[in-house]
């Protein structure tokens, strides 16, 4: 089969290209700007161009694989189209291909990731083995597809933006959080809420659903859906009583938390020693003592107890779940330590929602405290940027010295008046400025900070081995 694929250079397009690609398919694509990603993809022997040229489409395409944020107005697409090719989304492939697999699904509007990779670490550590499809690189794979054709399991992060998680029917499901997100998609949180139980009620009945403690529940706070779970308050909202929210009792339901002692795993006694993190998981089944995440951020602690739970759910023993724990390396751009050392430390982080920026400077505050930390942020998406503007100034006050770059617009045209300087106004500190990524590489050295923080899901990713390089010959 030739493929070719529309946006190949994002990170879950690009991961089926290299699945067809090892599979033996000829893949080539399209996407609108180089990257390390599509470097990656051109040096493993997949062509790749930049320019929206239908002329550069080869002759022979048997099927086309294109992402949402691709405009429907490409020259390419239209002329496609016009060829009579089969066209499908990459969460069509995605779920034919998981069919008839025991499918780990994890979604949610953060965590999800590091989730999706750290359940694919624990089971390819263990002999029941995975294969996965990544939403980032994983560190200890150095990739984002994992294939291993001897195991019955794929673990795949399962992606709501237009309601693409929707085409997925998981053996093992996990929502790791519901916050408002992608509102041009669905207009309303309650609408968004209303995808989220859709798909946990496509779990596979003799299957498992593993939920976030408490996200199901609308801003006033009363309970979306009923979890069919006697320790659950019942306690259903009737404006929103359709199949979709009424359906997750069909499944086996656990919940978890790193913050209370209410669901059926969590975390207690949380410590750090030596920049790793330590903590005790309860379970159903008992107590796990002194279990080790190595120099990851505090919420990760969250994200290793349902992934835990999902790993021994799949068999493992607690020895084969310590130690999959332990030498999980993460995910490069998420709390992605470039610099760690006595004088300085620098982490990357892809943070583009408001609650992900809190989480990782609180992070960053829990295990450098009394430092001076030094934030660049690049904003994703003017819909968003406009959305939660009051938010991310919020956030972003926790920083000792702010630096916003311009906004990313990804998929979007520019709105009207709304700018990172919109943002900026809006953040009470003086400590605050805009810059261009050439001009970050001047200011941040001038700041003589302790720990730096590049956050956002943008081509800000570009200015990070740049900035990384700048840092350690200031170092010298």
């Amino acid at each position: 089969m030739n493929y070719y694929f529309l946006g190949i250079g994002g990170i879950g397009m690009s991961a089926l290209a290299r699945f067809f690609k090892k599979r033996g398919d000829t893949v080539s694509g399209y996407d609108r700007t180089q990257s390390p990603l599509t470097e990656e993809l051109e040096s493993e022997g997949i062509a790749v161009h930049y320019d929206d040229n239908p002329m550069q489409i080869p002759a022979d395409v048997d099927m086309v694989v294109y992402t949402p944020a691709v405009p429907q107005d490409l020259h390419e697409f239209v002329a496609l189209r016009e060829r009579g090719v089969k066209i499908e989304k990459r969460s069509q492939v995605l779920g034919e291909l998981t069919r008839g697999k025991k499918c780990i699904a994890v979604a949610g509007s953060h965590g999800k990731t590091t989730t999706t990779t750290l359940i694919a670490h624990l089971l390819s550590n263990a002999n029941c083995g995975c294969s996965a499809f990544l939403g980032g690189v994983s560190k200890n794979f150095g990739s984002n597809l994992l294939v291993n054709n001897d195991s019955e399991y794929v673990v795949v992060e399962a992606d709501e933006y237009d309601r693409s998680f929707l085409q997925l029917h998981p053996y093992m499901a996990v929502i790791t959080a519901t916050d408002p997100d992608h509102l041009d998609i669905y207009g309303t949180h309650e609408a968004m809420l209303d995808a989220y139980a859709q798909f946990a009620s496509q779990t596979e009945p003799e299957g498992h659903l593993f939920l976030k403690e408490g996200i199901f529940r609308t801003a006033s706070g009363e309970e979306y859906v009923e979890y069919g779970h006697e320790h659950h308050h019942e306690h259903h909202h009737e404006e929103h009583e359709h199949s979709a929210t009424k359906t997750l009792g069909h499944a086996n339901i656990s919940t978890y938390t790193a913050h209370g002692i209410d669901a059926d795993y969590y975390a207690v006694n949380v410590r750090t020693y030596n920049g790793n993190l330590f903590y005790d998981m309860r379970t159903p089944d008992g107590v796990l003592y002194d279990l080790e995440l190595d120099g990851t951020a505090l919420f990760n602690v969250e994200n290793a107890v349902v992934a835990s739970a999902v790993a021994l759910a799949c068999g493992l023993d607690q020895y084969q779940l310590r130690s999959g724990l332990k030498s999980f390396a993460g995910v490069r751009r998420r709390f992605d330590y470039r610099i760690r050392e006595k004088e300085l430390v620098y982490i990357d982080d892809y943070a583009h929602h408001p609650q992900e920026i809190a989480s990782t400077i609180e992070s960053v505050r829990y295990l450098y405290p009394g430092k001076r930390v030094v934030g660049i942020f690049q904003p994703h998406l003017y819909t968003r940027t406009r959305d939660f503007a009051d938010e991310f100034a919020k956030v972003l006050q926790n920083l000792d010295e702010i630096i916003m770059m311009p906004i990313y617009p990804a998929r979007e045209k520019p709105i009207l008046g709304v700018t990172s300087s919109m943002v900026l106004r809006k953040i009470e500190s003086m400590s605050k400025y805009l810059c261009t990524a050439d001009q970050v590489l001047e200011l941040v050295p001038a700041l003589c900070p302790d720990v730096v923080l590049t956050l956002g899901a943008g081509d800000i990713d570009r200015l990070v081995p740049r900035l990384e390089a700048t840092l350690r010959e200031q170092m010298l």
